[in-house]
């Protein structure tokens, strides 16, 4: 274990870590500049206890219900050696594939006996995923729960992803099952949208498997196969989703991210987000200790981080009075203000700009003259 690793131990502090998966990556990705979310999340904190036990639960996610119908669903596309699955990529990719083999690479081992998410059983796992996915060739293969790792801040973590990769005639496609409707050939964007991105960092992560072992990565498709409930019924339909812009996003995003082991760096040595709880379950932190704690280290909010991160409505609240909860576009057209009584006393003329901010007052105070002309023009209009 590295002083990083034991350094992170700490900051989480005796709860089991929340292990990285494609949807904290992306949420990551999307943001990241926000130090809080890096540090939190490469600890394997949990942010929803957190989030709770300061006072601001996070209001997104999926119902019970919802979960339990997208494990059905799964079960029946994967039942009988993936059967219906194996039918509709032959549909799909136009291939006269008639059997393929079926491995479930996330089935228990020996190394389990140390626990699923000891390091020793995670390497085991990554290391016979690797061995098979790279020496697979010639017959079709259909691959379950690999463990795959991409590097993030610096560090590698392990994906577990609830994916099948698919190999056939040298490529893999990778293959996502969700359970969101796809009524009359039109599904939600916003959700196909997140289907693609997840699928855009299992894709990456495959590639950076095969390269590191000297295979070509494009052999991993960009083009990954989408599985969804057809209409209102649970039959079984797939689409392909070409997932290369998101790929730009994700190497350009990952790239932007600051070093973990340098943001530890900056940090209190102390800095622990222990949530030790009492008989009944109950933290025993003191509500305050956690909110100072939460401060030691840097938020960058916006609001789209509500829908994307458990700790957005505690940041929210912090960031009350700053130009960062207007969005990242105002926070960034402002050039580095801060605070919304200086952008309103800069606008107004009251204060006088400094240097670095003569360009935005400028605008500013343009703006200011067009609001003060449009509402006087209403206000002289008949009604």
């Amino acid at each position: 274990m590295t002083s990083v690793d034991q350094r992170l131990d700490r900051v989480r502090g005796e709860a089991a870590p929340c292990r990285h998966n494609a949807r904290t990556i992306a949420a990551l990705t999307s943001n990241p500049g926000c130090r809080r979310r890096a540090i939190l999340d490469s600890a394997g904190v949990d942010k929803q206890r957190i989030a709770t036990h300061v006072g601001f639960p996070a209001q997104f996610g999926q119902s019970q219900f919802a979960i339990t119908r997208g494990n059905t669903f799964e079960a029946q596309v994967k039942a009988d050696g993936c059967a219906e699955l194996l039918r509709l990529l032959r549909e799909l990719l136009g291939l006269p594939i008639s059997e393929a083999s079926y491995t479930d690479l996330g089935r228990a081992d020996e190394t389990d006996r140390l626990g699923p998410q000891s390091p020793t059983a995670q390497a085991a796992r990554h290391s016979r995923s690797r061995d098979l996915l790279t020496e697979s060739t010639g017959s079709s293969a259909l691959f379950d729960h690999p463990l795959l790792q991409l590097s993030v801040g610096g560090q590698r973590v392990y994906l577990e992803p609830d994916l099948i990769a698919f190999q056939v005639a040298g490529r893999f496609h990778v293959v996502e099952i969700k359970s969101f409707g796809v009524v009359d050939g039109q599904a939600d964007a916003t959700k196909v949208s997140g289907a693609a991105i997840q699928a855009a960092v299992y894709v990456l992560a495959m590639r950076e498997m095969l390269a590191e072992a000297g295979h070509d990565p494009e052999t991993v498709s960009s083009d990954v196969v989408l599985v969804c409930p057809r209409d209102f019924s649970n039959e079984p339909m797939a689409a392909l989703i070409d997932v290369r812009k998101q790929l730009l996003m994700l190497r350009r995003q990952l790239a932007r991210m600051e070093r973990v082991d340098e943001l530890l760096a900056m940090l209190p040595a102390d800095l622990s987000f222990e949530l030790a709880a009492d008989a009944d379950g109950v933290p025993t932190r003191p509500q305050q200790v956690l909110e100072g704690a939460l401060r030691e280290v840097e938020a960058r909010y916006a609001p789209e981080c509500l829908a994307a991160c458990e700790l957005a409505r505690f940041c929210r609240h912090e960031a009350r009075g700053h130009t960062a909860g207007l969005g990242k576009s105002v926070r960034e057209a402002l050039g580095g203000i801060d605070r919304v009584t200086t952008v309103l006393a800069l606008a107004s003329g009251e204060l006088t700009p400094a240097e670095d901010q003569t360009e935005a007052a400028a605008l500013l105070q343009a703006a200011a003259r067009l609001r003060a002309e449009v509402l006087s023009e209403r206000q002289g209009t008949p009604a």
